[in-house]
């Protein structure tokens, strides 16, 4: 298994988690269990030894040795621990001594009778039951040292009462404790381990899916589908694949039908401007036919020279290298200015063409190049597609805060088959006429300026209106 893997480190993660948790519990909960067990016990030993030694108050002075062996020995059994009982020398420093020992007779040497000076000493001075843990050489000890006065409530205090009992037991369920954490993180550990690697499979299974569908979307393949499997993140991430590489493969599609179109519209003119060479080259070629060949001739260059410009801007602007260039605009006079242009192209389609404009300047902020040539583009299209003597009018307008311009035509109108793809590149109604580029420029154009170019069409009646903000 190798640690590169996706399903390797995201095991090992999740078992570097659990051996966190183990470790924090281990290192940081089981001491504060045992501080916290040795606390209560020393409590519980406190409680118990100020109960155990109440006999004792106001009575140890007077007791002989035998009956307050017999008293130390039923305080023991009372608090379930062992009772020593210590006098002690007034001075500077109390100088404390065993008078009675629940486990039997006093011994000077017994380690206990040292180890308990401590407590002994505290409780003399603060005159009130103390607690402590000592560790000593049977172990480590609580042990609490009741004061015993003169008289139960009040006088001075005559001697002192120490209980102790082993904390063995404590330490036993600590390390209890910590051997079940041991064992259960073991197996937490193990758990995690084996789940947390059949997760990650499962994970790196779905990635490896998507990365074999970007690997063949990169080698141009986009026939295999990705579905989105869950709602999750990586199900997500596979629909927005999914998006992406059906958008991919619409513009192979486009790109692929761009360039055998393209190639097509520019095959044509090239082999007609062979053709006509060759027949130039005929040297018993009478005059007027050989004009009628340079003026066939020159009709192909200026094909091929608008072909070649309309190419241009429509790169440019898929690009998003056409740089606009807005200035203060009368719309009105651009359209007028425009539409002369046209005079001649009108006058050999037989047609007129009508201004519908208002009297005020249609100022706004746009670059009127690129308004013109839209405006060129529509007017030239209404030529194109409609009959000989076809009128036609350009209008202008301000209407709910934009400019609308329009060109209309009282041509056939525009098939309902046709009317989804007449803004596509290359599309053309009449495959004599044009290469289909105009009105997809003119769509791009209007986008670019932030409006919106529309048609309108019914039999007998075209409309396309370029919506601009005013």
């Amino acid at each position: 298994m190798a640690i590169r893997s996706l399903r390797s480190r995201l095991a090992v993660i999740f078992g570097l988690i659990v051996l966190t948790a183990i470790g924090i519990v281990y290192l940081y909960v089981a001491p504060r269990l045992g501080d916290a067990l040795r606390d209560q016990k020393l409590r519980d030993l406190a409680t118990d030894s100020r109960r155990a030694a109440r006999p004792l108050q106001g009575e140890s002075t007077q007791l002989s040795e035998k009956e307050l062996n017999e008293g130390v020995r039923e305080a023991a059994a009372a608090s379930s621990a062992r009772v020593v009982v210590l006098g002690f020398a007034r001075g500077d420093q109390a100088q404390l001594f065993a008078k009675a020992d629940s486990a039997g007779p006093v011994r000077d040497q017994d380690p206990l009778l040292e180890d308990t000076q401590g407590v002994a000493q505290e409780a003399l001075r603060q005159k009130r039951t103390a607690t402590g843990s000592e560790p000593t050489r049977r172990g480590r000890m609580a042990q609490a040292a009741v004061p015993l006065r003169q008289r139960r409530r009040s006088g001075p205090v005559q001697s002192i009462a120490v209980f102790s009992t082993d904390l063995g037991d404590v330490q036993a369920n600590v390390d209890f404790i910590r051997r079940q954490l041991i064992v259960a993180g073991a197996i937490a550990l193990a758990v995690t381990l084996i789940a947390g690697f059949l997760v990650a499979r499962a994970l790196s299974a779905r990635v490896r899916r998507l990365e074999r569908a970007a690997r063949a979307v990169a080698a141009g393949d986009f026939s295999n589908r990705v579905e989105a499997d869950s709602d999750d993140e990586l199900g997500q991430l596979a629909s927005a694949f999914a998006d992406m590489q059906q958008q991919l493969s619409r513009l192979d599609f486009a790109r692929k039908q761009f360039i055998a179109t393209a190639s097509h519209e520019l095959r044509t003119p090239i082999f007609s401007l062979g053709g006509f060479l060759e027949l130039l080259e005929d040297e018993d070629l009478d005059p007027d036919t050989r004009a009628q060949f340079l003026g066939q001739i020159r009709g192909q260059v200026e094909r091929l020279r608008m072909l070649a410009t309309e190419l241009l801007d429509l790169s440019r602007l898929e690009s998003g290298a056409l740089e606009l260039r807005p200035e203060l605009t009368d719309v009105r006079e651009l359209a007028r200015d425009v539409a002369g242009e046209f005079t001649p192209a009108l006058a050999r389609h037989h047609s007129e063409l009508a201004l519908e404009l208002p009297h005020q300047p249609i100022e706004i902020e746009c670059d009127p190049e690129r308004v013109a040539q839209v405006i060129r583009i529509l007017i030239d299209n209404a030529l194109v597609h409609t009959p000989t003597g076809t009128p036609i009018e350009v209008s202008a307008q301000r209407h709910n805060g934009s400019v609308h311009v329009e060109v209309h035509d009282a041509g056939l109108g525009i098939r309902r088959q046709t009317m989804p793809h007449i803004f596509e590149p290359f599309f053309s109604s009449n495959d004599a006429h044009g290469a289909g580029l105009g009105l997809a420029i003119a769509r791009e154009l209007a986008e670019r300026m932030s409006g919106e170019l529309a048609v309108d069409s019914v039999p007998g009646s075209t409309t396309f209106s370029l919506k601009l903000p005013a």
